[in-house]
């Protein structure tokens, strides 16, 4: 089947973008590849259209189970039999996901790595096979990667287990030490690391040096007006996005907001008020936007400095898909960088402080099913209100497939944590490469060099200054 003939029939597109054909080519040849393409490039086609061409299964390994069902949605859309199987399901959906996966029933499946701990999964798998093997997010398998997670650390197994098929692997941000270390665990050649060029004229990256949140505010209203149309500003906090949002309905200025205190409808409500026009400004945490292709987004705000380069690239990405010029700014207060050294720690808990929540609650259902969270940090003996360790240990432990979230209760206990998710070493060396990414981006936002150029050289790429930065231009 030739494959600008599916790219026509099923995606109704006349040509392929960047590096798509090029990719696409070696993974029908059944080679293994490794492709670096920016955000909003069309990273999913390298595994959606060989889909329609192999016998058998593609298995999609991705980190982000918020994500899955708008994956299987689109991958539906254009023709394939998708589908997914994650721990927010609940007991009757996974059943009959697992029978037509028995009954090869699905030609693309989306599973976190976790999954491949449960042994009724491997056997209803094994009645498939497997014609490729595509890692979303594949720069978390690095340690040296901006959001390394362990469970990827055996995806060489995985892929074994299997019976070895071509691997694809997929992320939009890898530096050239990020992409060795994805190469030699899921054993792709060097000649098979696909890189596309970062650069992204139409965006307009900048900096502005601010001191405190009303000078934050205040600078926001002045980038409204001096920046029209459909707006993203980041936070890292959700304390600062309520603050800063309640100051701004008090100016007048309508939005929509989105972080992970509110319920997931709501958080969906408010996603789609911003996507289909009816709201065209959004406060919310890095977690928006993931997947989500809106091209007229005219500007980026972050309203604190982001952890990483990585992540500050990949998020003024969701700006200018349509190729027209977009503004994007952070905003830079010195003091910014104590908060997001806190955050860090809380965002990073040690392996005996997880594995102390688990117990607690394992060990004491009904007092935990009673009080919830604050049982949990009244036994810990923590009361800082921002120490937002055991919520992130309740959704690292619900991630690794150990707690299950129910309606008639707070979480259901499945299993112990793999030990291999409680590494100490795995977790110090986490922390450190996490410290060493915020310096990396505060000493950018401190820099005098062309902001475009200074990004590019991160990953590794040479470019010209843009001369449409503050830098390049002496001033916003």
């Amino acid at each position: 089947m030739d494959i600008n003939e599916v790219l026509n029939s099923k995606f109704g597109l006349q040509s392929f973008r960047g590096e798509q054909e090029g990719v696409i080519q070696k993974i029908l040849a059944g080679e293994s590849v490794l492709t670096v393409m920016p955000t909003g490039t069309g990273k999913s086609l390298c595994y959606q259209l060989p889909s329609f061409i192999f016998e058998g299964l593609t298995l999609v390994i991705s980190p982000l189970i918020s994500l899955m069902k708008d994956q299987v949605d689109a991958a539906n859309k254009v023709g394939l039999r998708a589908g997914c199987i994650n721990s927010s399901m609940t007991a009757a959906d996974r059943a009959v996901a697992y029978k037509k996966l028995k009954n090869q029933k699905f030609e693309l499946l989306l599973v976190t790595p976790e999954r491949f701990l449960k042994s009724e999964f491997i056997e209803v798998l094994q009645e498939n096979k497997v014609s490729l093997l595509a890692v979303d997010e594949a720069h978390c398998i690095s340690q040296w990667g901006h959001d390394f997670r362990p469970e990827y650390s055996r995806l060489d197994e995985i892929k074994n287990e299997i019976g070895d098929p071509p691997v694809l692997a997929l992320t939009a941000t890898a530096t050239p030490e990020v992409q060795k270390d994805i190469a030699k665990l899921l054993g792709i050649s060097q000649q098979n690391i696909i890189v596309s060029p970062i650069a992204r004229p139409e965006l307009v990256l900048n900096v502005d040096e601010v001191y405190g949140v009303d000078s934050k505010i205040q600078k926001i209203v002045l980038y409204r007006h001096h920046s029209p149309g459909p707006c993203i500003i980041y936070f890292s906090l959700v304390s600062t996005l309520q603050k800063v949002s309640c100051e701004l309905k008090k100016l007048g200025l309508e939005h929509t907001t989105y972080h992970g205190q509110m319920n997931a409808k709501e958080r969906k409500r408010q996603q789609n008020m911003f996507i289909y026009g009816k709201s065209d400004l959004i406060l919310a945490t890095p977690a928006f936007g993931l997947g989500i292709d809106k091209p007229d987004v005219r500007s980026v705000i972050h309203a604190e400095l982001p952890g990483s380069i990585e992540a500050y690239y990949q998020e003024v990405g969701r700006a200018g898909r349509d190729g027209e010029s977009s503004f994007c700014v952070v905003l830079y207060d010195n003091d910014d960088v104590s908060i997001h050294l806190d955050f860090i720690k809380w965002s990073t808990p040690d392996p005996g402080f997880i594995s102390s929540v688990f117990h607690l609650i394992k060990d004491n259902q009904l007092r935990y099913q009673q009080e919830g969270p604050d049982y949990l940090r009244e036994k810990l003996n923590f009361y800082n209100r921002k120490d937002f360790r055991v919520e992130t240990s309740l959704r690292l432990l619900e991630r690794w497939g150990c707690l299950l979230p129910s309606k008639s209760v707070r979480h259901e206990v499945i299993s112990e944590p793999d030990p291999t998710y409680l590494d100490e070493k795995i977790y110090k060396n986490k922390l450190k490469t996490q410290n060493q990414k915020l310096l990396d981006v505060l000493q950018w936002a401190e820099s005098k060099e062309c902001r475009a150029s200074s990004v590019h050289a991160y990953f590794s790429q040479s470019s010209r200054p843009c001369g449409v930065c503050d830098n390049c231009k002496g001033g916003i």
